[in-house]
């Protein structure tokens, strides 16, 4: 059984869970600051998580799509992206997000500002990208992933599952609240980096010898590792 088989029970088939939308009262845009470590064992992470008291917020599939306009975002280092959660339950939501360059603040977190706006459900994704693609963007990159959401006191914490990568934990919050859940989590604090994606999905190839896949398509009918025992 997966490691997603294994924990999923825990929540429940179509139990309703929320994904972690912005508040009305976040500041406009909001500094992000996050850490990013890679997960051997993930169900030992995730019962340390608990055990700390986090409380989970959503489990599901979570799709990125990323748009740009002739390089004009990417080039100034910024992001344009749309993120839809998939529920188990069937319910469909998604978040549209502006994000600006990307630094590395003291402390060695990542940082950059960002602004999002929570869409209504439904038909949301595909409205939004018609939207997108009317402006004249158009989808440059595309992630999937299977994600489970847990808040841990002020911090914001994600295991994340890629269909053929290393499992990756990520916390986001303030300074003192990120090192309150490493320290929860069980990793050594060391394992934290502010690196980007691609960086993690270079060093699983160079380890592994295989190469590394984001989404489901690139899998050509292989499982994702969501569902591989």
């Amino acid at each position: 059984m997966s490691e997603w088989g294994k924990g999923s029970g825990e929540w429940g088939v179509g139990e309703r869970s929320t994904p972690p939308f912005p508040t009305p009262d976040s500041p406009l845009p909001k500094l992000e600051l996050e850490l990013k470590a890679v997960v051997a064992e993930p169900p030992a992470v995730r019962q340390c998580l608990l055990r700390a008291g986090a409380s989970r917020r959503f489990a599901g599939v979570m799709q990125d799509q990323r748009f740009d306009r002739d390089g004009e975002l990417g080039a100034k280092g910024e992001v344009l992206r749309l993120r839809t959660f998939l529920a188990a339950d069937g319910t469909c939501e998604a978040v549209l997000a502006w994000k600006g360059p990307t630094t590395v603040a003291p402390g060695g977190y990542k940082q950059r500002a960002e602004l999002e706006l929570t869409l209504s459900p439904g038909a949301a994704s595909p409205l939004a990208v018609a939207l997108l693609q009317a402006l004249g963007f158009r989808e440059v990159l595309a992630i999937d992933r299977f994600v489970e959401y847990y808040r841990l006191d002020q911090a914001t914490v994600r295991l994340e599952w890629y269909p053929r990568m290393d499992v990756l934990l990520e916390i986001e919050g303030s300074p003192a609240a990120i090192e309150r859940a490493v320290n929860a989590s069980g990793l050594p604090r060391d394992g934290f980096t502010p690196e980007a994606l691609a960086d993690f999905a270079a060093r699983y190839e160079r380890r592994t010898g295989l190469r590394s896949a984001l989404t489901l398509a690139e899998l050509a009918g292989e499982r994702p590792t969501w569902e591989v025992g």
